[in-house]
Formats: C-alpha cells, structure tokens, sequence
C-alpha cells in the first residue's frame, strides 16, 4: 500500500476496534443485557459499536427503561470483563514511535471504562484523552473529534482519524479530517467506504515526523 504524500497536524484514534480488541468483552456483556430485556441478541448486538451506550438503550426507546440507569449498569459489567483485551498487532509501537503532543484518543467508551480496557491491553492514556464524558452528542456527530484537534491545538481538517466503525468514520468525516480504516477486528463486515483507505493493523506502516513536526504515514 502506498500512502499520500499529505502531512498531519495530529493522527486522533478511536480505541475499540481501532487499537485494542475488547468485541467480544463488549458483546458478551450486552447479548446478556439484550437477552434478559428480550431483544434478538444476534440482530441487535452488531449495532453497538462505535456509539455511547446511553445512546444505543436510548434508540431502543424500552418502555419502562432509564437510558443513563441502564448504560451505567452495562458499563459497570463491562468493566469487570477484560480478561481477554489485547492490542491490535503493531498499536502499541506505532503509538510509542509518535510526538505525545501530535495524537490522542477518541472514544465513545466512557472514560472509567476506557482508561480500564487500555490499562488491561498495555497502551498508553493520553492526557488529551476524549470520552463519552467530555462530549454532548457522539459519534456519529463530528463534536468529538473537533474537540481532540482543539486540545492538540490543531485543526481537525489537518488531523488523520483512525477508526473501525461506521458511527466513528462518519465522525470524522463530517469533521473534515481523512479518515483510516483498521478492518483487524470487524474485517470488511462493516464495508468501509472505498474512498477511504483500510489497513488490517500497524504491523506494516510507520509514522514519520517532517522538520516542522507533521506526520506522514509510510508503508514498511
């Protein structure tokens, strides 16, 4: 794969998916959910991905469900089940080879539940860390990432956004960055746009620092 020539300000990466593996900690927590709320688990789990889980119970409009009550107590047992978290093949060299002050994360996870699943795959928890917390409305909303390029001191249309998830490349998109698409975890399942490019994980790609500080991504 030959990448662009373009440089960036900052590279924003989503975490679930994008640079550690916890699908299947998050889908064995909510097929349970799902189940005891008689929902057809295999038809609905694949839509969780990639948004704020108080948003995925609010969609479902339940009667008799608090969206926050709910989203709390799936959080809470997500947060017990790491045991099988890992990073995505290359991620942690990739992150360490960057500027700490040129990438963050952004994730739809809140942020107790984030900061346990990249303790327990071994990566770093950048200070500029975006959560569920820090933002009003989620992905598929841009504000996250116009957010992390505020913080970083950039401009999200400077900014490469990692992502795996419809939800999160529509994010970016609308935020005006390029978008990468990781496909390691849910492969082609969620049929990426082909004007973006996908790389299955950083095994093969490092990040170069220019003169004046841009990155550039390179195939090795």
């Amino acid at each position: 794969m030959t990448f662009p020539t373009r440089t960036y300000a900052a590279f924003l990466f989503d975490m679930d998916g994008t640079i550690l593996t916890s699908i299947a900690s998050a889908e064995r927590t909510w097929t349970k959910w799902a189940i005891a709320h008689g929902l057809d688990a295999a038809t609905f789990v694949p839509t969780i991905h990639g948004v704020q889980s108080v948003e995925t119970v609010r969609r479902l409009n339940l009667p008799g469900v608090d969206p926050v009550v709910e989203a709390a107590a799936i959080t809470a047992a997500e947060m017990e089940d790491v045991g099988d978290i890992a990073p995505i093949a290359g991620a942690a060299a990739f992150l360490a080879s960057l500027p700490a002050e040129r990438w963050t994360i952004v994730t739809s996870a809140p942020r107790a539940l984030a900061e346990v699943r990249l303790k327990a795959a071994g990566l770093p928890i950048p200070a500029t860390m975006i959560a569920a917390d820090d933002i009003p409305n989620g992905k598929p909303a841009p504000d996250c990432f116009l957010i992390a390029a505020e913080r970083l001191g950039v401009l999200a249309t400077d900014c490469l956004v990692f992502e795996d998830a419809p939800a999160g490349i529509t994010a970016g998109e609308a935020a005006g960055a390029d978008v990468l698409v990781i496909t390691a975890t849910h492969g082609m399942t969620h049929r990426p746009d082909a004007r973006h490019l996908k790389i299955q994980d950083y095994l093969n790609v490092t990040a170069t620092v220019t003169s004046d500080g841009e990155l550039v991504m390179v195939s090795l």
